[in-house]
């Protein structure tokens, strides 16, 4: 039996994010990072700055409304802690591009969990 795959939309981003925190992903260079949420902000391990929520929501709708595929990469999403986003995006399938060895699996099987919710 084929596995469903969860969509990600506006509704349930943050809810996805939120659930994957503590996990170990990698940037487009290949940097290794954690992140935790709290409250409405994202904080990763290697920054002292958060990545607020409405900015990975804005993220999201740029994405979401590229039509012409333009955005190819963390530096075409023009915003604070692209890298971090990017890095996520790709883990969840919401953007395309080249991932670094990491927890396909883990992740594969946190948005099972979430889609049987």
């Amino acid at each position: 039996m084929e596995e469903e795959k969860l969509q990600v939309t506006k509704e349930n981003l943050w809810e996805i994010i939120q659930s994957c925190q503590e996990r170990e992903f990698h940037t487009a260079k290949g940097l290794v990072f954690t992140y935790r949420i709290r409250g409405g902000e994202f904080f990763t391990d290697r920054k002292r700055k958060s990545i607020t929520r409405a900015t990975i929501e804005q993220a999201f709708q740029k994405v979401q409304e590229d039509t012409e595929h333009k955005i190819c990469g963390p530096k075409t999403l023009n915003c604070f802690g692209a890298p971090y986003i990017w890095a996520v995006f790709l883990e969840l399938g919401i953007v395309e591009g080249k991932r670094r060895e990491q927890n396909k699996d883990t992740i594969k099987g946190q948005m099972s969990f979430l889609s049987e919710q």
